[in-house]
């Protein structure tokens, strides 16, 4: 009898061990199957959501945080430097006033410099003026050449009658820049304005020039061509120079010369800013 109550109490120990990990295992299986059900019913709500057309939204809200600023007054960070790194006060651009003496140098020397530009515009307006003339005579004497010279009056004197029929028999050489060359025969030789005036005083080539016959004319000069004697030499500006150039007056407004153009011819007297007066050498 000992021995089957033995064994029973085994068997019910047994059956309470058995029992024990059922009730476990339930309670196990409990807890577990309520985890999944609330982590499924978002997901499940969503699912239905979704199938329903419905549109879930989620927000969230934050507490507003008033934060003041605290560096307002914080003190900005120098770097160091030189002043002629950054600007000293002898580096300023301080606008500086002129003493009155400087003010007036400077007048002074603005005038002096607009006075130089008008005498250079005048100089420049004159020798325009002086080449159209120029010009001018030039084209006249081509179609105005002539071939015979007036005669001498009764009373012109020997000496000047003599004058200008030396200077008459170079008529047809050709010209010359300087002095002259007398073969003899015109068409062998060359004059300049001067040299005909030379050849016909007697002087050896490059005796003379326009300027320093004009000087030899001195206060006998006579302005208007109306008061021109046979003989007399007449001036005129050329080339920059004043006078430029000398002919031998004729009478009847025509003179001797050699120019250019033509050489030793008989040519019209040209008046106006070319004509530079005349007057008598003998």
């Amino acid at each position: 009898m000992a021995f089957s109550q033995v064994r029973l109490c085994r068997l019910c120990y047994h059956c309470l061990l058995m029992m024990r990990k059922s009730f476990v295992s339930v309670l196990v299986a409990g807890v577990v199957a309520a985890g999944l059900s609330v982590v499924g019913v978002p997901a499940a709500s969503a699912g239905s959501a979704a199938s329903s057309g419905v549109t879930i939204t989620s927000s969230r809200s934050f507490p507003k945080v008033n934060t003041a600023r605290r560096d307002v007054l914080k003190e900005s960070v120098s770097t160091d430097g030189d002043g002629a790194s950054w600007g000293g006060v002898d580096s300023l651009d301080v606008p500086q006033t002129k003493s009155q003496a400087e003010r007036d140098a400077e007048a002074a020397a603005k005038k002096a410099e607009e006075e130089r530009k008008a005498a250079e515009e005048a100089a420049r307006q004159e020798a325009a003026r002086l080449a159209e003339a120029q010009a001018a005579s030039r084209s006249s004497s081509r179609t105005s050449l002539t071939t015979t010279a007036p005669a001498a009056s009764a009373d012109t004197p020997t000496d000047v009658a003599a004058f200008v029929k030396k200077a008459l028999s170079v008529q047809g050489s050709a010209y010359r820049v300087s002095g002259y060359v007398w073969t003899g025969d015109p068409s062998t030789s060359s004059f300049t304005c001067s040299g005909v005036v030379d050849y016909a005083l007697g002087r050896s080539t490059n005796s003379s020039w326009p300027e320093s016959l004009y000087a030899e004319v001195g206060s006998n000069l006579k302005m208007d061509v109306a008061d021109l004697n046979y003989g007399d030499l007449v001036f005129g500006k050329y080339d920059g120079r004043s006078p430029g150039h000398v002919g031998i007056y004729l009478g009847n407004g025509v003179m001797l010369d050699s120019a250019p153009d033509g050489g030793v011819a008989i040519r019209p007297v040209t008046s106006g800013g070319y004509f530079m007066g005349g007057g008598p050498i003998i």
